[in-house]
């Protein structure tokens, strides 16, 4: 823990010699962190196959190599503009000075990184991290060492380590990590874990980001396309077994709908995985998560709740494979109806009336995503305006994640503060406000004593603020 310690205080001594890196500096760090991802990513999906079991190198390339490249490129097509004097306007009162916002690093940025897709959820807030000139500690979780190791190494042989340190080890260690005096911490995990994270940094004023999780919704509008519908739901909850923070947690359908559902739920499910468990779908990260998933459906099963299988499969145990299935209305009080499921398991709940849809959203935790499939355009305003959530996406689910021009984060329980593209350069910034007084300036004609003209200008002040 000594060494952790030491190690951020060299991080903390290279940054006070160059606090303010410059564009060309900026850009040719995050010139080497894509030369470095284009180089390493199949080494780095391999990794993370061994750390599963079984994950496809190209859904790897697809979901966490491919979107870190956009937002390196992204960040580097307009770090010149995000990095420019922000030109504010001064009250006339005080004409003709001038105010500016300068965007400054703010130091030595910590960032703990999550299991389910440890390279994009590593490189993304270091994008945003260099992009805003700061020095950056990174802690890989302990659930994938085989990434961790072969990450360290490729940081290393690309940056100094009193630039950019990754940080492999158990829980013990990523205690200690988030009781060091970081200048910003960024946390991407569980709510639970989320709350600790907190506590430990606020020991040192340390303001934190908090990406956490919850039960993102999908609400199905009448009079839609079910089976176009069904088709981007079941892919995007069959992504890495459905272990993503912003997958489809649990399905709001008219009653009317869900044999339908059902049926299109099956027919894609075959089509993008024909050979189910095997080959293409992902394992379960490890035992402690497979027996959770495993619980899951058990209670279900236990409560006779109906379940519909998606694949003929049975449950490979070896290889920590859970054959995805939909649980129809599931009572509330199930865990698969408590806690965001982080698997293939997807409840779907029938509904009479859109008022009762939206109102069975709100009567739960703000999630981190919501989706709403529906071409009725009074439908979506009411969704947009009466729920709340980190982000939504309106005839697709997962998508919003990739769009670098929109913030990422939750809200309540699912997270605080946001980043991605111009966010994440501003939540890894100090928003500095400047005022340049003019040579010609009436604030002397403002100090005491108060009386005779100073305390006329004072009423006129007063009257025309």
């Amino acid at each position: 823990m000594q060494d952790l310690h030491e190690k951020f205080l060299q991080q903390r001594q290279a940054y006070n010699k160059t606090p303010f890196a410059n564009l060309s500096e900026r850009l040719q760090r995050l010139s080497a962190l894509e030369a470095m991802l284009n180089a390493k990513s199949t080494d780095f999906a391999e990794a993370i196959a061994r750390d599963f079991g079984c994950r496809h190198v190209d859904e790897t390339h697809l979901l966490e190599v491919y979107p870190s490249l956009a937002g390196l490129r992204h960040a580097k097509r307009h770090l010149k503009k995000w990095m420019k004097l922000e030109k504010r306007s001064v009250a006339w009162t005080f004409q003709p000075a001038k105010a500016r916002v300068m965007y400054q690093p703010l130091g030595v940025v910590g960032i703990i990184v999550p299991w389910n897709y440890p390279l994009f959820l590593a490189i993304g807030p270091m994008i945003a991290a260099i992009a805003a000139g700061n020095h950056m500690m990174v802690k890989i979780s302990e659930s994938t060492p085989q990434f961790g190791e072969v990450f360290a190494k490729a940081i290393a042989e690309y940056f100094p380590d009193d630039f950019i340190l990754v940080v492999n080890g158990d829980v013990e260690i990523a205690q200690a990590f988030t009781e060091l005096p970081f200048d910003h911490l960024l946390f991407t995990g569980s709510t639970s874990i989320g709350k600790k994270v907190m506590a430990s940094a606020a020991q040192n004023l340390t303001p934190v980001t908090l990406e956490l999780g919850g039960k993102s919704p999908t609400l199905l509008d009448r009079n839609i396309d079910l089976d176009k519908t069904c088709q981007r739901v079941i892919i995007t909850k069959l992504f890495n077994a459905g272990q993503t923070c912003v997958a489809p947690d649990y399905v709001l359908i008219p009653e009317e709908d869900l044999e339908g559902f059902i049926t299109s739920s099956k027919k894609w499910a075959a089509h993008y995985y024909p050979k189910g468990l095997a080959v293409d779908f992902t394992s379960i990260i490890n035992e402690a998560q497979y027996q959770r998933q495993s619980g899951l459906v058990e209670e279900l099963r236990q409560n006779q709740i109906r379940l519909e299988p998606l694949f003929d499969d049975l449950d490979d145990d070896t290889n920590h494979k859970i054959v995805p299935q939909l649980a129809i209305n599931p009572d509330n009080h199930l865990m698969a109806m408590r806690q965001e499921i982080f698997g293939p398991l997807l409840p779907v709940v029938t509904y009479k009336n859109f008022e009762a849809a939206i109102q069975w959203i709100n009567e739960r935790d703000r999630p981190l995503a919501l989706y709403f499939f529906s071409q009725n355009k009074k439908n979506i305003q009411t969704v947009l305006e009466q729920t709340h959530a980190g982000g939504v996406a309106i005839n697709e689910c997962l998508l919003h994640v990739a769009q670098e021009n929109l913030p990422f984060g939750g809200v309540g329980p699912s997270g605080m503060g946001h980043y991605h593209g111009k966010d994440g350069f501003l939540t890894f910034s100090k928003g500095k406000g400047i005022f340049y007084q003019s040579s010609i300036n009436g604030a002397g004609l403002l100090t005491p004593p108060y009386k005779g003209f100073t305390k006329t200008l004072l009423k006129w002040l007063l009257r025309w603020a």
